[in-house]
């Protein structure tokens, strides 16, 4: 009988690491899709200017896709911005991009090479138009910029598309009543700083490293950008529709904010595509983006917002199938 026991309790413990296996196994086949190995292959991203959050975005979800990924060869491209990727998309010269909602129906709009081809992948993150002065400075409404010197973001940024309309809201003409400077977040603090400008527009999430840094070493504030000039910037029709007014929430940038909530505008964000990208690759790529949530949250507040059940709205744009499929394996 004692002889036996030994025979028994290996039994069982061969029994038990057995249950343990199937059990991984199970959970593997629950964590990852059917088709178990990751797809390879090369695709470019188009991110963002240096010191804004589309460039530490991507280059963050990058690090992501390698870990998903690893035979998957991801190369970043910065950009301009919105107008910039949308076209880089559009004719090919990108696979993956970040893009304003406003940015993509001004594409299609004009009905520019490609419009037809794009798709969406995930709703992100809000940007918010955020105008920055010195603090000493006169200047307390759009309205007051008239005559001033005025950086309205780069050529191809969504800055520009923006700062645009709104100050058309305002009844100013960019051309004629301010003048204009091409400069976005990279030199716009700089310039600011060195009394070469007034003030400067820029749009995006929620803190911009580049505004972080600049409280740091020079006194400013926001000029608020009041629900009336929504109304306006609504009645311009087309891409205007997807402009909503909000605050600024007081915690964005606390040394300069004091407490205190900044009228304003914001437009959500899309991680898109072209409908010819590979579905198995791009619902990886879905899964992987909403996976990293957290882990590059911790370090990109914006990417805190993204929400698996608002990721799917990427209006203009028809989903992609690949996302799609992603979005019905989840779906409780």
């Amino acid at each position: 009988m004692f002889k036996v026991l030994p025979q028994i309790r290996r039994r069982q413990a061969l029994m038990g690491s057995a249950a343990a296996f199937v059990a991984f196994g199970l959970l593997l086949w629950w964590l990852l899709p059917l088709d178990e190995e990751p797809p390879a292959g090369t695709i470019t991203f188009s991110t963002g200017t240096p010191a804004g959050v589309y460039q530490q975005y991507g280059s963050r979800l990058s690090t992501a896709f390698a870990k998903d990924m690893p035979k998957l060869d991801v190369r970043l491209l910065n950009s301009q911005g919105s107008q910039e990727n949308v076209k880089r998309v559009a004719t090919g010269d990108a696979d993956f991009t970040i893009a304003a909602a406003d940015a993509v129906e001004t594409y299609i709009l004009r009905e520019l090479p490609g419009a037809g081809s794009l798709r969406g992948v995930a709703r992100l993150y809000d940007d918010y138009v955020q105008l920055v002065v010195p603090r000493d400075s006169k200047i307390s409404s759009v309205q007051d910029l008239r005559g001033k010197r005025v950086a309205i973001g780069l050529d191809n940024s969504g800055v520009r598309l923006i700062a645009n309309r709104v100050l058309a809201a305002a009844g100013l003409d960019p051309a004629k009543d301010i003048k204009p400077f091409a400069d976005g977040i990279d030199t716009g603090p700089g310039r600011l700083q060195q009394d070469q400008i007034d003030a400067f527009f820029w749009s995006g999430g929620l803190p911009t490293n580049g505004l972080v840094q600049l409280a740091k070493e020079f006194p400013f504030r926001f000029v608020p950008i009041d629900a009336g000039l929504v109304t306006k910037l609504h009645e311009q029709g087309g891409a205007s529709r997807y402009y909503r007014a909000t605050n600024m929430p007081e915690s964005a940038y606390p040394s300069v904010q004091n407490g205190s909530t900044v009228a304003t505008i914001a437009v959500s964000n899309l991680l898109m595509t072209r409908a010819d990208m590979d579905p198995r690759l791009t619902e990886w790529l879905t899964r992987s983006v909403i996976d990293s949530r957290d882990g590059i949250g911790a370090h990109v507040h914006s990417a805190q917002l993204v929400d698996l059940r608002t990721a799917i709205y990427t209006d203009p744009l028809a989903l992609h199938e690949g996302a799609r499929r992603y979005y019905r394996s989840v779906k409780p």
